[in-house]
């Protein structure tokens, strides 16, 4: 039996989220039948992290273990032939036993897209949030930064968080822009349920002037969901990437490094 790392990308508008559901059609659950199809035996895969319904992935991974002995191109282009158009395999790696896409992996990489003009794009619907109001990207930089390091997120965590506590290490934060375009990139070991969306939520009413800088330090002190703003819509929300140790040789995704880079 071997273990295999596939790399996935898809378009989280018509899903409900990653993990395999009783009531909606999921990625995974698309995933799995399109592998089982190309290994004519029942596969199940485990991801870096769930993605919620709505949110897009460009550098998702996942691993598996098969008695199948196929090609790369069998699980790569052969998948690809079982899946919609807004779901790929990109690439393809035969990984050690002790590897797994979850727990192996070091850091992981978001990216919230805001589309910030008074006239929403019609190509952009469903591929970025819409904030129509000019934002303030210094202040909303500035204020991110005080979420950096180890701390407690619980003011950014959903009610729904199944997670055995809300510390987590969020080591790179920013705010840029570029014309019309706001990124907001966020890299920790973990992330919590909504955490992305919620900071992002709390950051917009900064960068429209209804909060001040320091209001980002007020809520990690306060510990209290109810105290941020509402959560962002999924729309803008990217699983750009996740970091693994050079021991695992994890292929680079020159999509990723270009985005996160950018």
């Amino acid at each position: 039996m071997s273990k295999i790392a596939l790399g996935v990308e898809y378009q989280g508008t018509d899903y409900c989220g990653w993990q395999s559901q009783k009531h909606c059609v999921s990625i995974q659950k698309l995933v799995e039948e399109a592998l089982t199809n190309i290994a004519d035996e029942k596969i199940s895969v485990r991801c870096a992290g769930r993605t919620d319904s709505g949110v897009h992935a460009i550098g998702q991974v996942i691993d598996f273990e098969t008695n199948a002995i196929r090609p790369a191109r069998a699980w790569i282009e052969g998948a690809n032939t079982k899946l919609p158009l807004d779901i790929r395999i990109s690439w393809h790696s035969e990984v050690a036993d002790d590897f797994s896409a979850r727990f192996s992996a070091i850091a992981r990489q978001y990216r919230y897209v805001i589309f910030n003009r008074k006239v929403h794009s019609a190509i952009l619907a469903k591929k970025a949030t819409w904030v129509r109001k000019k934002l303030d990207i210094f202040a909303m930089n500035q204020a991110a930064q005080v979420l950096l390091g180890e701390q407690d997120f619980t003011s950014f965590r959903a009610s729904s968080c199944q997670a055995n506590n809300a510390k987590r290490n969020l080591q790179k934060v920013s705010v840029t822009s570029n014309g019309n375009f706001v990124f907001i990139d966020v890299q920790a070991n973990a992330f919590l349920h909504h955490m992305v969306r919620n900071i992002t939520g709390s950051l917009i009413r900064i960068g429209l002037g209804e909060r001040d800088k320091a209001w980002l330090t007020d809520l990690l002190a306060l510990k209290d969901r109810s105290k941020a703003a509402m959560t962002a819509p999924a729309d803008g929300l990217y699983f750009v990437n996740a970091l693994y140790p050079e021991k695992y040789n994890i292929p680079k995704n020159e999509l990723t490094e270009l985005l996160w880079n950018a």
